[in-house]
């Protein structure tokens, strides 16, 4: 939930983000489109997945007068029969126009419909993809982007939208069963909308819902150090320690050479590089149970610690070879990867205000929606641990390094780096201290947001037939790829438990009205 932002954006795409604050961000793993005809479950030919249809929702639920704007959303109900759940689905932090694979039994979303006789939803979130109250995101249209309005449009599109399915006038909460689900952010703003609207859904399904906000999110990097291999993370860990030593001792020139030795002697300034070196670490964020040995990940640690075929020890070849191996795989291989053609400044610096990135205030721009939310609720500043604490991220990257480009990019609103409000956040929607009956939450062991799920290291919280909390070893959002349960059994029990779950709650579900 970065750095801000790297799952949402693949490839070539990155080199367009300067600053580290995007390129972690907590998004859902994306699944491709599945091309096949559907039908109802009497054989009848229905819309392709790929329909959009349009809501008419309010602008400001705090001021009703100011009218409404077109938020979209896609549904499926191939599988539905009178009497079955309606499963309501957001993407977060993305346009709704590459997430169809969640109105599928590809995801849990429709495996809970395949099982219930249910039909899914998928709205996109306010001002994300092409539902956007204003036609641009400047900081006066972005006021309206808060947690709380996209709470209320799950409920507004619940109580009053007329499904485009037959029969789908009357299928509103206390007509028939309505199930919240999400993975990531869309998975916390799941659990707080079951904490700040209760009794609108029966039911909720999280996957890795990041629940507490944090602004100092050191804890990002925790599960990654734990479980990449060993002798990479060593090699990794001596590394930055030389970095932050450097910095510490004021070695300009030292520094200026390490630079250059990753091709990185343009970036002017230190936290830009060490924040730039980072992005090996957040490709750890794209690995999922069926990824192989090819991943950029696995390339990177190879990179690193084979040598002449050989590959090192737990304590990894030791901080020279370590320089050596990791500046060459960025000039031989992940520098083209991620930047492209652009210069190494323009790729990864966060002091020329006037660069695109922070200016463009067009529609369909996830970054800077999603920066927004960062800056103002719920901070997830991917950083150096404090001192004492084992580091394969530099310390020199602090919240303050991501709080002044919220100035950057939204100096109409600050005019000094913001802190976000978090603890107002996790006030507000409970946190870690979630509390509410009938919603399952799905964690990884190897999630690097594990540490903003009900499953981070030391919080301990109980699970119970009310609010159960289930982990598997997978990564992020493992749970939520039904592929992904036939490749790890860990993840394959989770989703077992989650839909035994909403079998047994749905069967108590009763009419109201």
């Amino acid at each position: 939930m970065w750095a801000l932002a790297s799952l949402l954006l693949a490839g070539p795409v990155r080199a367009a983000i300067p600053n580290a604050m995007l390129r972690g961000m907590p998004s859902l793993p994306k699944l491709p489109v599945p091309d096949r005809f559907i039908t109802s479950p009497n054989g009848t030919a229905l819309p392709p997945i790929t329909t959009v249809y349009y809501f008419d929702q309010l602008i400001d639920h705090n001021n009703p007068h100011l009218g409404t704007f077109q938020q979209r959303y896609w549904m499926n109900w191939e599988f539905y029969e009178p009497g079955g759940p309606i499963i309501l689905t957001t993407p977060g932090e993305g346009p709704g126009d590459r997430s169809e694979a969640l109105i599928t039994n590809d995801t849990i979303n429709g495996l809970i419909a395949q099982q219930q006789n249910g039909a899914v939803v998928n709205i996109e979130h306010r001002f994300f993809g092409y539902s956007n109250p204003y036609d641009n995101l400047t900081s006066q249209s972005l006021a309206l982007l808060t947690i709380q309005q996209a709470i209320d449009d799950l409920e507004y599109f619940a109580n009053t939208a007329d499904l485009p399915m037959p029969g789908g006038d009357a299928v509103k909460p206390g007509q028939a069963p309505w199930i919240l689900t999400g993975g990531s952010y869309s998975g916390a703003l799941t659990g707080w909308t079951m904490v700040n609207k209760p009794g609108l859904f029966w039911a909720a399904y999280a996957s890795s819902g990041v629940v507490e906000a944090i602004t100092d999110y050191y804890g990002y990097f925790t599960p990654v150090r734990e479980h990449m291999p060993q002798n990479c993370s060593s090699d990794v860990e001596a590394v930055i320690a030389y970095l932050d030593w450097l910095y510490v001792a004021n070695d300009t020139a030292g520094i200026q050479t390490l630079k250059e030795t990753f091709g990185l002697g343009d970036v002017v300034h230190v936290d830009d590089f060490a924040a730039a070196i980072q992005n090996s670490l957040f490709e750890w964020q794209h690995l999922q149970p069926d990824v192989g040995p090819g991943a950029m990940f696995f390339q990177f640690c190879d990179a690193l610690e084979v040598k002449n075929g050989v590959s090192a020890g737990p304590e990894g070849w030791g901080l020279e070879h370590a320089i050596y191996s990791w500046g060459n795989f960025w000039n031989t291989t992940y520098y083209q990867f991620i930047c492209e053609s652009v210069d190494a400044e323009t790729c990864f610096g966060t002091y020329n205000t006037s660069q695109p990135h922070w200016t463009n205030v067009t529609v369909n721009n996830p970054n800077r929606s999603w920066a927004w939310m960062v800056c103002n609720q719920v901070g997830w500043y991917q950083v150096g641990p404090p001192e004492g604490q084992p580091a394969i991220a530099s310390r020199i990257v602090q919240p303050i390094y991501n709080e002044r480009q919220c100035v950057n990019m939204f100096p109409q609103a600050f005019t000094y780096p913001p802190q976000p409000t978090t603890t107002q956040t996790d006030t507000m929607y409970a946190g870690w201290n979630v509390n509410v009956p009938r919603l399952f939450f799905a964690n990884g062991l190897r999630d690097p947001w594990r540490e903003a799920t009900v499953s981070a290291d030391g919080l301990n919280k109980p699970s119970n037939p009310s609010m159960p909390i289930y982990e598997s070893d997978g990564f992020h959002c493992s749970d939520l790829i039904t592929e992904n349960g036939h490749v790890d059994p860990t993840v394959a029990a989770v989703q077992e438990a989650g839909l035994r779950y909403m079998k047994e709650w749905l069967a108590e579900w009763r009419p109201s009205t």
